[in-house]
C-alpha cells in the first residue's frame, strides 16, 4: 500500500473511532477554505491576495487555515488542482453519455469552448499564467499533467478506433488536433482581451460542426461526417 493510501485508511479509522477528523483532514472544512480562496484569487489576483483576506472570505480563523495549508502558494496550488479535477470530471461525464462518436465530439466541443471562453475561467487562466515564473511546476501540471484534457479525449478516441468508427495511428496527436480545431481561436482572443465577450452559442456550434467535419474527414473509417444528421 502506498503512503497516501495508508494515510487514507488511518484517517477513516480515526473518524470511525472518535467521530471526528484529525487536524487538517476535514474535507468539508478544506473545501470551505478552497472556495473562499477561489473567490479571493479571482477578485484580487495571486499577488494582491493575502492569507488574511482568505480567512475572512472563508469564514475561518488564521489558526485553522494554517492547519490545512502551509502558505498562500500551497493554497493556490490546491485550488488550481481542485478546479482542474472538477473540469476533467465534467468532460469525462459528457463523453460517457455519448455512444455515437460524432455526437460525443460535438457535446465535448461545445462544453469545452463554452467553458474556456467563460469570463471566470479566462480570469483564472490569467492568474495561473501570472505566476508561471515563480511556480513553473504548477503551470506544467495544469496544462500537461498526467491526467489532462488531452488524455481524456485520447481515451475516448481510442474507443472509436476499437469500435471501427475511427482509423487513427497516433491518438495523442489526433486528440491535440481536435482540441486545436474546437478552440476556434476564441480562447486566445478571450485570454488576451481582444474579444471582450464570450462567443454566442450559435457561433460556438458553427465552429464545432466545422471542426468535426474536418476531423472526421481525416480520421473517420469511411472518411465522411454525418454531424448534420446527429445534432
Amino acid at each position: 500500500m502506498t503512503p497516501k493510501g495508508l494515510k487514507k485508511v488511518l484517517l477513516k479509522e480515526t473518524v470511525k473511532v472518535s467521530g471526528r477528523f484529525a487536524a487538517g483532514e476535514d474535507p468539508v472544512k478544506r473545501e470551505q477554505i478552497l472556495d473562499g480562496a477561489k473567490r479571493v484569487f479571482m477578485r484580487m489576483g495571486f499577488d494582491a491576495a493575502s492569507m488574511n483576506d482568505i480567512t475572512r472570505e472563508a469564514g475561518v480563523s488564521k489558526g485553522t487555515i494554517y492547519v490545512y495549508f502551509a502558505n498562500k502558494e500551497d493554497l493556490f496550488v490546491a485550488m488550481v488542482e481542485m478546479e482542474r479535477e472538477a473540469f476533467l470530471g465534467s468532460m469525462r461525464t459528457v463523453l460517457a453519455k455519448s455512444e455515437n462518436i460524432e455526437k460525443g465530439l460535438y457535446e465535448f466541443g461545445v462544453t469545452f469552448l463554452e467553458h474556456m471562453t467563460d469570463e471566470k475561467v479566462v480570469t483564472a487562466m490569467r492568474t495561473v499564467l501570472g505566476v508561471r515564473e515563480r511556480m513553473p511546476d504548477l503551470c506544467s501540471r495544469f496544462f500537461r499533467g498526467p491526467q489532462n484534457l488531452r488524455t481524456v479525449l485520447h481515451d475516448y478516441l481510442g474507443q472509436g478506433v476499437a469500435a471501427g468508427t475511427l482509423e487513427i495511428d497516433d491518438l495523442d496527436l489526433a486528440a491535440g488536433q481536435f482540441l486545436d480545431l474546437v478552440s476556434g481561436s476564441f480562447f486566445k482572443f478571450r485570454l488576451f482581451g481582444t474579444m471582450p465577450e464570450p462567443p454566442s452559442r450559435q457561433e460556438i456550434e458553427r465552429v464545432i460542426r466545422g471542426a468535426i467535419r474536418v476531423f472526421m474527414a481525416a480520421y473517420a473509417s469511411d472518411n465522411k461526417s454525418v454531424i448534420a444528421k446527429v445534432v
